[in-house]
């Protein structure tokens, strides 16, 4: 078993019913252990969408970083996610942030993720859970990285979407 960390976002639809909806779907495959505060946060790169609802998932799994990646994109096509523009609106996203100490580089998978360490919108939620958790490969703190992460609005929601 892995303890890994997910990152999950939505700004379509029912935000909060589409991130309970993926936290209980998670659950059929892996343990979860924990669930964040949801945070609201301000649209990165694609700025003219609604602001989306995010937090952070950590959970025990013992499928491979390959499976999970599958898993979470049937659990996305579960919920209606439809991949038409890039960085876009969406009613679910979810991303593996964390798998164990592991380091994956495939063409399809990237682990830890690519830009986790420039996004308040991961950072916030898994400071929540784990401030003290270290990057693989930098060697830096969760906490370390979201001090050091670009400018973003990112607002407490004010209540846990998951007990």
């Amino acid at each position: 078993m892995k303890t890994v960390y997910l990152s999950l976002g939505s700004n379509t639809g029912d935000r909060e019913g589409n991130l309970r909806a993926a936290v209980e779907l998670l659950a059929a495959d892996a343990r979860v252990l924990r669930v964040s505060p949801a945070y609201e946060t301000e649209p990165v790169e694609n700025t003219n969408q609604d602001w989306f609802l995010n937090l952070a998932v950590e959970a025990e799994t013992g499928l491979s970083p390959m499976r999970l990646l599958a898993r979470v994109r049937r659990i996305e096509r579960a919920l209606g996610r439809v991949r038409t523009i890039p960085k876009g609106p969406r009613s679910i996203d979810i991303d593996i942030l964390l798998y164990g100490g592991d380091v994956v580089r495939g063409a399809r998978l990237e682990i830890p993720h690519p830009r986790m360490a420039d996004r308040r919108f991961v950072l916030a939620p898994l400071a929540d859970l784990a401030p003290g958790l270290r990057h693989p490969v930098t060697g830096l703190a969760v906490r370390e990285m979201l001090e050091a992460a670009p400018p973003q609005a990112v607002r407490p929601w004010g209540r846990f979407l998951v007990p």
